[in-house]
C-alpha cells in the first residue's frame, strides 16, 4: 500500500510540474504561480513522508520548509493576496511531521510515516481528526466545482490539472491524518 499511495502522489509532481513550465503567470497573476509552486512542495513532502525508501531530508528540514510554507500563505491570506487551502495543507503537514513518533530506529530522524509502528499514533488526535474532516469535504467540493463549474474548466489555465491535484491531495490527506490519529 505504501508504494501504491507513493507512486500516486509521485505522479501528481508532473502536472504540477508542467504548469509551472507551461503557463503565463503574468495573465494569471502571481498568486498563481505561487500556489502551483506550494503545491508541487506539498506533493513532494507527501511523497517523502509515504515513500518506505524514506527521504534524504531529515524530519527538521521538512518542519523549517513548511513552517515558511504555512507562514508565507496565512500572511498572504490575510492580505487577501493567498489561498488560505495551501496555508492549512502546509500547517497539517507541519503538524504530521511534528505529531508523528520520532523514537525508534525504524524511524530515526527521517521523514518517513510508513515505517512508523502501527500502533504508534499521532498526538493529538482530534486535531488530525478535524484537519482529515476539512480535507475530505474540501476535495469532494472541489471535485464537484471541477465536473459542473460555472466557467469551463481548461488546460490553458491550468484549471483541470490544478482540480486534480487538489482532490488527490485533499483525499490523501484526509486517508493519512485518519490512518495514523486512529
Amino acid at each position: 500500500m505504501d508504494w501504491a499511495l507513493t507512486a500516486a502522489f509521485a505522479l501528481l509532481a508532473l502536472p504540477c510540474v508542467l504548469r509551472l513550465i507551461r503557463l503565463d503567470y503574468t495573465r494569471l497573476g502571481a498568486g498563481v504561480r505561487h500556489g502551483d509552486l506550494a503545491e508541487l512542495l506539498l506533493v513532494v513532502a507527501m511523497v517523502a513522508m509515504l515513500s518506505p525508501v524514506g527521504g534524504p531530508i531529515p524530519a527538521a528540514g521538512w518542519q523549517a520548509v513548511l513552517v515558511l510554507t504555512a507562514g508565507w500563505f496565512a500572511i498572504a491570506w490575510w492580505r487577501g493576496a493567498g489561498c488560505a487551502h495551501h496555508a492549512l495543507s502546509a500547517a497539517a503537514m507541519l503538524y504530521m511531521v511534528t505529531a508523528m513518533p520520532h523514537g525508534g530506529t525504524a524511524h530515526g530522524p527521517w521523514l518517513t510515516m510508513s515505517t512508523v509502528d502501527s500502533s504508534a499514533r499521532l498526538a493529538l488526535p482530534l486535531v488530525a481528526v478535524a484537519a482529515a474532516g476539512y480535507f475530505v469535504v474540501d476535495a469532494a467540493w472541489t471535485g464537484v466545482l471541477a465536473l459542473r463549474g460555472p466557467q469551463p474548466v481548461t488546460e490553458t489555465s491550468g484549471q483541470a490539472s490544478r482540480a486534480i491535484c487538489r482532490v488527490v491531495m485533499g483525499a490523501g490527506m484526509g486517508y493519512l491524518l485518519l490512518a495514523s490519529a486512529l
